[in-house]
């Protein structure tokens, strides 16, 4: 089989609109939560989430073209051209060129459209706009992701909830490995801060109530803990073979080496307590990766501050390393929880810390005995020798989704 490594990586999150900038931000460990005015105005019983800001649609759209995205395709589009650029890569398709049937794109979205779906239902059905279906099919942002860069290769949507992402990024690393295309444009994108997600969320005890102060409301693993922060954003990270990136002289940041997904065929919002599930996949995302528990550096934990989750997944982490936790970073204290485009966020957190030896501090976090099994990074980053890296998602559903990355 092939090596699959990564050679570009592009994001729009609360925590910066850039890699660099987003994980700087999580290492100084402060969560950037803070009210919005549009859940303000609404009156929803949350109205504090972690928003994309500074993103400028302009600098990647025409005016005219912008009418016919949502905002989930214009972050979605954004980043994955960011990390084709990043990746030395052409950001838009030759018109005289033929297209490019050995790069896929993977896309992973828990909501897809459901915010723009929610505006349309407002208004009288004489006022729809014309590009209303295109806008709201859920394939939509991988087709203009293809169309932007002349992909013609596998162009696919995953839905798993918050395992989604991490999902897009598996399936693809897994067609590359096999031989079926060369390389991907894989990640994922969530945007739903609007009062009809929020109120929705908020309608099963799943968010924060810390209305007093925000960026202290994602308590990851912590005995305070009282629901997670809604977060938008969105990732994409290029993979390619080996040895034709090697060959075209690609900067390498790391491999992504092993997955593994699975579901708990339980619950369909409430995880296993006690995380076997999450836990055998993890051990077989290791396996697949040839990585032994022993030799994993850190772990980048789902960990979304709910109480039945932060529960299960430490119990599952606990169980995968008998012998001892490694050092466990939950970077969702900082950015709140990015829905299903979390996994692919936190790929490139994961792979940047992995590569530079340092775990990032796990925001909000003072203990608790849900914890007391694992190692939690908090209060400081954490200095580490690079080693690969254990990367969990896992959603509504019971669907769980472990990735190993690998700093080269």
């Amino acid at each position: 089989m092939h090596r699959v490594v990564v050679t570009g990586m592009g994001l729009k999150s609360p925590a910066g609109n850039t890699p660099e900038d987003a994980f700087a931000t999580v290492l100084a460990g402060k969560g950037v939560a803070a009210h919005l005015p549009a859940l303000l105005e609404a009156a929803v019983p949350v109205t504090f989430g972690c928003a994309v800001t500074g993103f400028d649609p302009d600098a990647y759209f025409p005016r005219a073209r912008q009418r016919h995205l949502d905002r989930p395709t214009r972050l979605a589009v954004a980043a994955a051209a960011d990390a084709r650029l990043d990746a030395g890569l052409p950001d838009h398709r030759d018109p005289d060129a033929d297209g490019d049937a050995r790069t896929g794109v993977y896309v992973g979205t828990g909501g897809g459209h459901t915010s723009y779906i929610a505006d349309l239902g407002t208004l009288p059905r004489e006022k729809l706009p014309v590009a209303s279906v295109p806008m709201i099919m859920p394939n939509a942002t991988a087709a203009r992701i293809s169309i932007r860069h002349g992909l013609q290769g596998p162009c696919l949507t995953f839905s798993c909830a918050c395992a989604s992402a991490a999902v897009a990024l598996g399936e693809a690393m897994t067609a590359i490995r096999h031989g079926r295309i060369d390389a991907a444009v894989a990640g994922g994108v969530e945007a739903m801060l609007t009062p009809f997600a929020v109120a929705g969320f908020a309608r099963i005890n799943a968010l924060s109530r810390r209305a007093d102060a925000p960026h202290e409301a994602s308590r990851p693993f912590d005995r305070e803990r009282d629901g997670f922060v809604m977060a938008e954003a969105a990732a994409f990270l290029v993979l390619e073979r080996a040895d034709l990136a090697e060959a075209r002289g690609a900067r390498i940041y790391g491999e992504l080496a092993g997955y593994a997904t699975g579901v708990d065929a339980g619950h369909i919002v409430q995880p296993l307590d006690d995380g076997r599930v999450a836990a055998r996949t993890m051990r077989a995302a290791l396996a697949d990766a040839g990585v032994r528990p022993e030799e994993v550096g850190h772990v980048n934990a789902h960990a979304t501050a709910t109480t039945y989750n932060d529960r299960a997944e430490a119990r599952a982490i606990s169980a995968c390393f008998p012998d001892g936790s490694p050092p466990v970073t939950a970077t969702k204290g900082v950015t709140g929880h990015l829905l299903g485009s979390g996994g692919a966020v936190e790929a490139v957190f994961a792979l940047l810390a992995a590569a530079r030896g340092v775990v990032p501090p796990t925001a909000n976090f003072t203990g608790g005995p849900d914890a007391d099994a694992i190692d939690v990074v908090h209060t400081a980053p954490r200095a580490i020798a690079p080693a690969p890296v254990l990367s969990n998602s896992f959603g509504f559903g019971g669907h769980s989704a472990s990735l190993v990355l690998r700093p080269l």
